[in-house]
């Protein structure tokens, strides 16, 4: 991989190589996201991601053909990419992976600059055809669980334990057992 962090043909469909530096980069450098497979279940992950990506600043734009028309988190619901009245920085694809080829098809149209594809989801056509239009492409990874790891919100085991790094006490010598 480059050393600026840049997907290139090598490494599109290779989602372990992607470098810190090169995920921060994406994650710092937009500001609106539209989530494809938007739910209004509290319990569902794209519900629960997109409530802690709004609440980090980020504005979100849910897109359920289903939902259109209604609200989740008080934010307007859209059918489609095609809907959106300017594009988002960002398509995040809560979809299976053969639905993400359409989606990341639409988010070329409709003049995103970056595929995100959710844990689980891999279209490495569709993340060629994406990085062949200029967009950055992610797969396999949650913009979420990237946050929280690249910017000290997990701890050392996965769980946000509400304590800075930095003012952490050592392990003890049962806990370095655990891990």
């Amino acid at each position: 991989m480059p050393p600026d962090g840049t997907i290139t043909d090598e490494t599109i469909t290779d989602p372990a190589r992607y470098t810190d530096a090169f995920l921060r980069g994406v994650l710092d450098g937009v500001h609106s996201i539209a989530v494809v497979g938007a739910s209004a279940d509290p319990v569902k992950a794209s519900f629960f991601v997109m409530k802690y990506l709004r609440d980090k600043g980020y504005r979100i734009v849910p897109i359920n053909p289903k939902l259109a028309g209604q609200t989740i988190l008080g934010l307007p619901v859209y059918a489609s990419l095609k809907d959106l009245p300017e594009p988002p920085d960002m398509v995040d694809v809560f979809r299976n992976s053969a639905a993400a080829g359409g989606v990341t098809d639409e988010a070329i149209a409709a003049g995103a600059r970056v595929v995100w594809m959710q844990l689980g989801v891999r279209n490495d056509e569709a993340a060629a055809r994406a990085q062949a239009a200029g967009l950055t492409v992610v797969m396999d990874r949650c913009p979420k669980m990237e946050i929280q790891r690249l910017y000290g919100e997990i701890g050392r085991i996965g769980v946000n334990s509400n304590v800075l790094v930095t003012h952490r006490r050592a392990p003890t010598k049962t806990f370095k057992k655990l891990i």
